[in-house]
């Protein structure tokens, strides 16, 4: 059935023995890795002139409070998603559904957001006692429920624009348009003093959700529709709950390590700590956007499944290994800009957590291949077998001082890549195929979404 005309974003049908305009080059990974990359980074970067502009003109103590509620946002905002974000991508509902499929999955992630700060903000007495002033003051309590929520929806909106295969927006949405928005608040809430500051993440959340749902009406056809018939979330809960359980497996390390540093060797060594793993992020964003740009693509087209494996491994071979090499050999130099005591205390850890992002790059390749092919309890015990090792090695290696507990980091990451990785080449199950649907009457047209959706 023909398009409607008045339809934004529409397209006219491929003339005969032509490509559909929709159709993606070969080297489609490569861009996609590119631009999820250059998010990143960039995100990274805004975010660190963020925190450099709120230590300017707040109190160390206020900042203190802040990073506090700031990181509890980003945690209760992942864990809302319930792997969510990787069913958009995996199982994209037909066309005429894809809309409300969305529009159900910002629903679930927002009020699962909102129920989890709400929850957070009763139980500070048990956890968080000096945070409580900031709970029994409305205007903050409520800062912190939104900033979760948009953070939360933030976090899903990325999703879709990855899982169209148009992941240049979130450079300019994600990376840009947030990062503006919250260097230049911060001085204007000022007077609001720590609620200041979560208000100002706050509104960087909420100018990338607006422009991000501006961009996908006008370049994916998005409108919000809560018919539920046909989008796939239910049929796929299984999916979503082992994604979701195995990336909060993969991110309780990045929590644990630091308070073991922090309670076995000093609040020093856990600052050193905090700079050196900072540094070796920005290597494990080069293994976590070609694999996120992998699975996208891999999602769209299985029959590309092994081709696209080769291909996601040399991309990351070829720019991790010069990566790491070059913070080896220049690890010094990086730590000196922080100041000569992180130099001297924290280069070894520095040097040993970059080889480590080879363990990590393997790790992220062999999952990203396991969400591909569903073999959710292999990824799932992956990631159990990596979390359990690396936090019973930094507890036994913590009083032999810092670069141990980077060895063990290290050492949890290799061991869960190595078992995803031959669990992934070991059996090597046939490529999954999505199940068949039946036929269907044709949609009116106006229910027919724009371009950029995958079909």
């Amino acid at each position: 059935m023909a398009r409607h005309s008045g339809q934004r974003g529409s397209r006219r049908p491929a003339a005969a023995g032509r490509p559909a305009r929709h159709a993606r080059p070969t080297d489609q990974v490569y861009r996609s890795s590119f631009f999820l990359l250059a998010s990143t980074v960039i995100t990274a970067a805004l975010g660190f002139l963020f925190w450099v502009v709120v230590a300017r003109y707040y109190s160390i103590e206020q900042v203190g409070l802040a990073t506090s509620l700031v990181s509890a946002s980003v945690l209760l905002a992942n864990l809302s998603l319930f792997g969510l974000n990787n069913t958009l991508i995996r199982f994209p509902a037909p066309a005429f559904a894809r809309n409300g499929q969305i529009t159900q999955s910002i629903v679930v992630v927002a009020a699962t957001a909102c129920l989890a700060a709400v929850v957070y903000l009763l139980g500070l007495p048990l956890y968080g006692s000096k945070l409580l002033f900031f709970r029994d003051e409305p205007l903050g309590a409520a800062a912190f429920v939104v900033c979760c929520a948009l953070a939360a929806v933030n976090l899903l909106t990325k999703s879709v624009f990855v899982g169209a295969r148009v992941p240049q927006y979130n450079v300019v949405i994600d990376g840009l348009l947030q990062g503006v928005v919250k260097l230049v608040t911060p001085t204007v809430l000022v007077v609001f003093g720590t609620a200041g500051i979560v208000g100002a993440t706050g509104a960087g959340y909420a100018v990338a959700v607006v422009g991000a749902l501006f961009a996908m009406r006008r370049r994916l056809g998005f409108r919000f529709d809560v018919r539920t018939r046909r989008t796939r979330l239910r049929e796929q809960l299984r999916y979503s709950f082992a994604s979701h359980v195995s990336g909060l497996l993969g991110m309780v390390p990045m929590m644990v390590l630091p308070l073991t540093v922090l309670h076995r060797l000093g609040a020093a060594a856990a600052g050193c700590f905090f700079v050196a793993f900072q540094i070796a992020a920005l290597l494990n964003a080069v293994s976590s956007a070609v694999g996120e740009a992998m699975f996208a693509e891999a999602s769209s087209d299985l029959s590309r499944l092994g081709e696209l494996l080769r291909r996601s491994a040399r991309i990351i071979a070829v720019v991790q290994i010069p990566a790491v090499a070059a913070v080896v050999l220049g690890s010094g130099l990086l730590l000196h800009v922080f100041g000569g005591d992180y130099r001297n205390r924290a280069q070894g850890l520095l040097v040993v957590l970059a080889v480590g992002a080879l363990a990590v790059a393997l790790r992220t390749w062999a999952n990203s291949a396991l969400k591909v092919t569903q073999r959710m309890r292999h990824l799932v015990l992956s990631n159990v077998l990596g979390a359990v090792l690396t936090i019973g090695l930094a507890q036994l290696w913590a009083p032999r001082g810092l670069v141990w507990v980077g060895w063990a980091w290290g050492v949890g990451n290799l061991i869960s890549g190595l078992y995803a990785a031959g669990a992934l080449l070991g059996r090597r199950p046939a490529v999954p195929q999505p199940p068949q649907q039946p036929p269907r009457p044709a949609a009116p047209a106006a229910m027919i979404p724009a371009e950029g959706y995958p079909h």
